[in-house]
């Protein structure tokens, strides 16, 4: 400890929201260089590099291959296959004294396409399953959270190579266990859910996500074993109404109308129903949202949801990939007068909006695009605005009054839902994402040319799959589930030291037995800190223990001069005194 380039802190950073960022900062394993940059510091880099070598070692035996490509990349590969302009603003790009364009690589299709179009051409070559652990970037617009969220980051991505789907299948599957034995040697609970695949693309997808309350991800599961990403839930297929007895639509005025409760107080006073009251799921709120494409390009569109649910934003925007989605503002709406707010109907929207043609290809184009949520049912009635103010029209009917350009999945889910696939209602739980692995398909390899001769000497575009673990996050996930009100408490595997070895008293023989019980342990093959500071008190170095965090304490202190010293487990804080002489043996039966 009086060599270690370590400094602890008693006060949590200002900055810091989550219990991983406080404690990494506080003990000394991480510091912050600007937002979302962190230096790894010597106790933090020896825990990331432990991380590495577990998932390095399940790569390896599910026989992957490692090499490493530069983060530093030209444009043209991304070029080729759209992400220069896809990523949007996430990519940073720069140019060199050549004036050529370059990015910061924040992930390497295009460079592991690229080296098996370099390398194999025959199906003979193949599978091939290629991965890297390379740092990474993005510039995220709200880095957050410590090392959870971050402009530069450590990750292990992974690509499998197959002539076909089977072969894809296959490779998928190798992968998708490799990550259970990898976050399962981590001691990480963790839940498999479908997810979407967005601007990577692919047929398949499905994130590994550690439950725990800060996560940013919602993920859904029933307790007949349907799990997703709130993303990625699909509402159950909605029948078809039959209409034939609705009325025909009817105007009504409602000045004092300017909630969603207050609509169904109206038409409940003014034109009650025969069987029920109107509920708010029988009006049809109508959003006013705008897609912003890579090229900043602003598109208006609007959704129509039922009115006792709320748009989500963040599913709205995962089903328009790669367009980023927010809502839309005044200045959007100036171009187009028929959406009043608060007052907007389907009826000026969509097919039948003002200003809608068809091109060449029987495409319908201008006006202003109408999705419908997944729940409103084709012949569905509904109240809904008149496209004037202070009115509302009833018996709208879906199909019959209005069309719309597609459906989405547009609304938040909730607790209770119903499961997809009709294993029970949802409840739905936050998590981290630490591992995500998707089956590509034959996207880059396509847009790359990477073919290879097939059996009959045929060129066959090869078939893909990714495979990413963000493993500077995992550092954090694994703070967020192994601390305590005093610090960290690391499982033994990725322990930055396994024997935190405390020096109290006076008195060179006491320092001295506690070096050669540091030795002692080193040779029975663990690593060991020695905190040898002679002019700090007994009461600093038990709360640096602590804070660092090591599994396992050996105090050489006041029993030594009895001719014993106390073993100390971090995570069950249980402790015992042992002899001097037993002390290495104690402590190996202690760790089992």
């Amino acid at each position: 400890m009086s060599k270690l380039f370590l400094r602890t802190l008693r006060d949590d950073p200002a900055d810091a929201e989550v219990d991983s960022h406080k404690l990494l900062v506080r003990a000394g394993y991480v510091r912050r260089v600007s937002p979302g940059i962190y230096t790894w510091l010597p106790l933090g880099l020896k825990v990331l590099r432990r991380v590495e070598e577990i998932v390095r070692t399940e790569m390896d035996a599910a026989g992957a291959q490692e090499l490493l490509f530069p983060a530093l990349l030209p444009r043209e590969p991304y070029e080729a296959t759209n992400r220069w302009e896809e990523y949007g603003a996430n990519l940073f790009r720069l140019k060199d004294r050549r004036d050529s364009d370059y990015l910061l690589a924040p992930t390497h299709e295009e460079m592991f396409t690229l080296a098996v179009k370099d390398m194999y051409s025959s199906y003979k070559d193949l599978p091939a399953v290629l991965y890297q652990i390379q740092t990474k970037y993005r510039d995220e617009a709200r880095p957050r959270a410590g090392i959870l969220r971050t402009r530069e980051f450590v990750m292990k991505d992974a690509y499998s190579f197959d002539i076909d789907d089977d072969g894809l299948d296959a490779s998928y599957d190798a992968m998708r266990q490799a990550y259970q034995r990898i976050f399962t040697r981590l001691g990480l609970p963790f839940v498999i859910c479908s997810a979407q695949s967005g601007a990577m693309g692919g047929s398949r997808s499905e994130e590994f996500l550690f439950p725990c309350s800060i996560g940013e991800d919602t993920f859904v599961r029933s307790a007949g074993g349907y799990a997703a990403n709130t993303e990625a839930v699909t509402t159950p297929a909605q029948p078809d109404q039959d209409f034939t007895d609705v009325p025909e639509p009817l105007v009504v005025d409602t000045p004092q109308a300017k909630t969603i409760e207050a609509l169904v107080d109206v038409f409940n006073d003014l034109h009650p129903r025969a069987d029920r009251p109107w509920q708010a799921s029988d009006t049809l709120k109508n959003v006013v949202l705008v897609g912003i494409h890579p090229d900043g390009q602003r598109e208006l569109f609007v959704v129509g949801v039922p009115g006792d649910r709320e748009v989500d934003l963040g599913r709205v925007e995962a089903n328009l990939s790669p367009l980023e989605v927010e809502m839309a503002t005044p200045e959007d709406l100036e171009n187009f007068p028929q959406l009043v707010p608060g007052y907007i109907g389907p009826t000026v929207i969509g097919p039948q909006s003002a200003g809608r043609t068809t091109d060449a290809d029987g495409t319908q184009v201008g006006g202003v695009k109408y999705l419908l949520d997944a729940h409103i049912a084709r012949g569905s009635a509904w109240i809904s605005g008149a496209n004037e103010a202070e009115k509302h029209a009833m018996n709208v009917v879906y199909g019959r009054d209005f069309e719309a350009d597609g459906t989405i999945e547009a609304v938040q889910v909730r607790a209770g839902d119903e499961a997809p696939d009709g294993s029970g209602p949802l409840s739905i739980e936050r998590g981290i994402e630490i591992g995500h692995i998707f089956a590509l398909g034959r996207k880059y390899a396509k847009a790359l040319d990477l073919t290879v001769l097939d059996q009959n000497g045929k060129a066959t575009v090869v078939t893909m799959g990714s495979y990413g673990i963000g493993v500077s996050r995992l550092v954090a996930a694994l703070v967020e589930q192994n601390h305590d009100e005093k610090g960290l408490i690391w499982p033994l595997e990725v322990a930055p030291v396994h024997v935190h070895v405390v020096a109290t008293g006076k008195g060179d023989e006491l320092f001295a037995a506690a070096e050669k019980i540091a030795a002692d342990v080193e040779a029975a093959g663990l690593s060991v800190l020695v905190d040898d500071r002679t002019k700090v008190s007994a009461g600093v170095k038990f709360a640096d223990y602590e804070l660092i965090g090591a599994p396992y304490a050996i105090v050489v202190g006041r029993g030594f001069k009895d001719g014993v010293v106390e073993l100390r487990n971090r995570r069950t804080e249980e402790s015992k005194e042992v002899p001097v002489s037993s002390a290495v043996a104690e402590l190996l039966k202690l760790i089992g």
